[in-house]
């Protein structure tokens, strides 16, 4: 009988025929295992750069140098946006809009985004180039190194350029963190909290079967935006302890109590817990090995990520 005659009046091939076909069973084969198989993972904050400090420093910069004080608070609330993004941000944000105004005579626009990213750009490549920003945070290269032990496979997504991730993964390798694919802000037309990064380190990857490769996917950040990324395809998870939530900058923290530091760890947490949409919410990446086997155990009974 010919396949044709198979068909129904409106073109539907038959559910056996199709899944017969060579295509269908290279789907099918791919990627089908009731395991974790990919782990991204976001730069500062969550394997480096406590506090995510590097960036919040040089926003606070630009806008200054533009004419505009903003304080650090203003500078991180968008963190985790691709830098462009963060700086158009941070002008809708009233407190800031209300001081261009009165400062410029008019509302920002697009130029002056396109003005202070120019600007932006030179002078965080400068201080990563300079700064220890690159420092790991603790566990992050064993436990990277368990997981792909493990057979998991590991990338990197980041709001930062490219220019500006090859700095920090160079910095990375030297202390043992080597993943095996990345994808910059800049090298997808829709960053977080779209999936889209992600994906390019999936497609870098050499993924055949998406939709199964992402239900195995867990995406790991310590911003709001970041956290989010992937959803609803993929695993979220949120870390909170080095997070940019936490305190404006590393000297800030030492000056703390472990009392005052504890407060805002908790705070900061508490924040990815309602804002995120994250599945799990851990300190750090020390935590990960559990969630990854407790995902395991999901994915066995049929759970999906949504």
């Amino acid at each position: 009988m010919s396949a044709i005659s198979r068909l129904s009046p409106t073109g539907r091939v038959p559910d056996e025929i199709r899944r017969a076909s060579a295509q269908q069973q290279q789907f099918e084969r791919e990627n089908t295992l009731n395991r974790v198989g990919f782990v991204m993972l976001d730069c500062s904050g969550t394997t480096m750069d406590r506090y995510v400090d590097a960036p919040a420093i040089v926003f606070v910069e630009v806008f200054s140098k533009y004419g505009l004080d903003i304080t650090m608070d203003e500078a991180r609330r968008p963190m985790g946006l691709r830098k462009d993004l963060h700086i158009k941000a941070i002008t809708e944000i009233p407190s800031v809009r209300e001081r261009f105004i009165a400062r410029f005579g008019r509302e920002p626009d697009k130029n002056d985004i396109d003005k202070m990213f120019a600007v932006f750009v030179p002078t965080q490549i400068a201080l990563l180039k300079t700064g220890n920003y690159h420092e790991l945070l603790p566990g992050t290269a064993e436990v990277v190194q368990k997981l792909r032990e493990d057979g998991v496979r590991i990338g990197v997504t980041t709001g930062f350029t490219r220019a500006m991730l090859d700095i920090l993964l160079a910095g990375g390798a030297q202390q043992g963190f080597r993943p095996d694919t990345s994808c910059a802000g800049d090298e997808v037309e829709m960053p977080r909290p779209g999936a889209y990064m992600v994906i390019k380190n999936l497609e870098r990857m050499g993924v055949y079967n998406l939709r199964n490769a992402m239900r195995r996917t867990i995406k790991v950040d310590d911003t709001v935006s970041g956290a989010g990324e992937g959803a609803p395809l993929c695993w979220r998870v949120a870390v909170s302890r080095w997070s940019n939530y936490v305190v404006d900058s590393w000297a800030v923290a030492k000056a703390l109590t472990a009392e005052q530091l504890s407060a805002r760890e908790r705070a900061s947490k508490e924040k990815l817990i309602l804002e995120s949409g994250a599945h799990y919410v851990i300190d750090d990446l020390r935590d990960l090995p559990a969630v990854v086997a407790e995902i395991n155990q999901r994915l066995a009974h049929g759970e999906n990520p949504d």
